[in-house]
């Protein structure tokens, strides 16, 4: 065990210069000395509670998610109706209560109208998602289940989390915190950011993004009064569009929804001088667009954003090709938002700001220097105790232990790993650690000196085994700390996990193999007669 080829050592040192190496961009941070643009720059992220920032509380409203779906099943029972030859007339439709109810215009065509409706009813799949009844003979009305309800307010929370995870990141703040709380809350944290009111205003943005024909057939004396034809809906101009705040009757179902969109990009327009979002559409939702205006050449639709008319531009021509171009009085900065928004995806539910905290960075301060103080305090105390026990075998330990908390930094920074206050704890206990290494190592070699053995052999078999200890100690450790970041997920109680695993795997490496290395060195060229431990 105390044999080094030469090809091992190179690998030793290279594995513990490069993960260093790593570590000096982050150590440089802290300093006035600046880093080359040129070279690559790893960094460790500092967490909320060290570098301060924002913690946003937003909670969803799952009446939305109730009435979305009775909506799709209004489209889905009319397409239908409309489908089978020949087709089965229906009126009266309801939306109200939580339920869809409408009513069979022929008693004859109950029963088409049952079989048609069926394979709605099960969604697709074995288990059935919707209560179906019929009342007074021609009368259907549908009501989802709470088991279905439940299944897609769970779809919807997921969605929105992942939908303001890709926000987050496309305005390039690092290493934010987003994790559901409860069955209708998402929690943000978001570090280094001091001013969240251009994070919020992203988030509250639901980017729900349609295109509807205009209904001409609603008088404007009647939209005043919020009375419209039937199949059809009002909606208010935008602020800031020419026509602020002025309804507008839309058709209710048809049109075309955003969530076929691939791609959205903010620019200028350079015939108006106006910000504009232009939009990309998919194959499918391409074919829909073209189809939609080929077939209302000569008819106003509007375009509709998060429940507000942005405008309702005339059909020209036909426009194909699955690309349009929205306005809407927007300025760059309101446009390239948008276009964010619209490339992350639609909020399937609107998030409300329940709660808003800002961190100040001198809390974290503190902590830091705190967290160091406590960390350079224990690491003198037990460098003395080592060197004072131990003399040169000490050393090494200690030796071992600098290189042991610069790789985990390095190692860090190559994982953009965030460290937070539990962190700093973990690199704490992770000293204790590495340290416990080489007590073992040396109390076993002094046993097997006691015992009479020889110094080269000695060493051998101490080294052999104190690391069977030090293995099973250090892997129900791993174990432990996985199970702990799996549980926990994301936030502080993850990153002393994460601090933890990488620092066992760092201090095995530099206490056990690292030292050993060090050792064999030294007996091979020293002929020590004798071992001061």
């Amino acid at each position: 065990m105390l044999e080094f080829p030469r090809w091992k050592k190179i690998w030793y040192w290279f594995l513990t210069l490069f993960a260093i190496a790593a570590a000096i961009p982050s150590l440089m941070a802290i300093t006035t000395v600046h880093w080359p643009s040129a070279l690559p720059r790893p960094m460790v992220n500092l967490g909320l509670d060290l570098a301060g920032g924002s913690h946003i509380l937003l909670e969803a409203n799952p009446a939305q998610v109730s009435a979305q779906r009775i909506e799709n099943m209004e489209e889905s029972v009319r397409s239908a109706m409309k489908s089978g030859s020949p087709a089965i007339r229906i009126g009266d439709v309801s939306a109200t209560n939580g339920q869809l109810s409408f009513m069979v215009e022929s008693p004859a065509d109950v029963d088409r109208a049952r079989e048609r409706i069926l394979p709605l009813v099960n969604g697709g799949g074995l288990t059935r998602e919707w209560d179906l009844n019929v009342v007074d003979e021609t009368r259907f009305v549908l009501k989802p289940t709470e088991a279905a309800l439940k299944t897609a307010l769970t779809q919807a929370m997921d969605t929105a989390t992942e939908v303001v995870r890709k926000r987050i990141d496309a305005l390039g703040t690092r290493e934010p915190t987003i994790i559901r709380q409860g069955d209708t809350r998402i929690v943000v944290q978001v570090p280094g950011l001091q001013d969240p009111q251009k994070l919020i205003d992203l988030l509250g943005k639901t980017a729900k993004l349609e295109f509807k024909l205009v209904d001409q057939n609603a008088l404007p004396s009647d939209l005043a009064q919020g009375i419209v034809p039937p199949g059809s809906q009002i909606f208010l101009y935008a602020p800031g569009t020419p026509l602020a705040g002025s309804p507008i009757a839309v058709k209710r179902l048809g049109g075309i929804k955003g969530d076929s969109l691939t791609n959205a990009q903010g620019s200028v327009n350079p015939q108006t001088n106006e910000a504009v979002v232009n939009i990309q559409f998919d194959t499918q939702g391409g074919a829909k667009f073209a189809k939609l205006t080929t077939d209302n050449v000569g008819k106003p639709f509007a375009i509709i954003l998060d429940g507000k008319v942005l405008s309702a531009p005339n059909i020209n021509e036909p426009i194909r090709g699955g690309s349009a171009q929205i306005s809407g009085s927007f300025t760059t900065e309101s446009a390239n938002q948008l276009a964010i928004a619209l490339r992350s995806g639609a909020l399937p539910v609107d998030l409300t700001v329940v709660e808003r905290r800002t961190v100040g960075p001198d809390l974290g301060a503190d902590s830091i220097r705190k967290g160091l103080i406590a960390m350079a305090v224990g690491s003198l105390l037990v460098v003395l105790l080592m060197i004072v026990s131990y003399g040169r075998f000490g050393i090494y330990a200690t030796v071992a232990l600098v290189l042991n908390v610069l790789m985990i930094l390095g190692i860090m920074a190559m994982l953009n790993s965030t460290l937070t206050l539990p962190g700093i704890a973990g690199f704490v206990l992770t000293i204790g650690a590495a340290v416990d290494a080489n007590v073992l190592i040396n109390e076993r070699i002094r046993e097997e000196r006691k015992r009479g053995r020889r110094i080269f052999a000695a060493v051998e078999n101490g080294y052999k085994e104190a690391s069977r200890a030090i293995w099973d100690a250090n892997i129900t450790n791993v174990i432990a700390a996985v199970v702990l970041a799996a549980i926990a997920g994301s936030g502080p109680v993850r990153g002393f996990a994460i601090v933890l695993v990488i620092g066992i795997a760092t201090s095995i490496f530099t206490a056990v193999y690292l030292t050993r290395m060090w050792v064999a060195d030294w007996l091979r060229k020293a002929r020590p007669n004798e071992l001061n431990l």
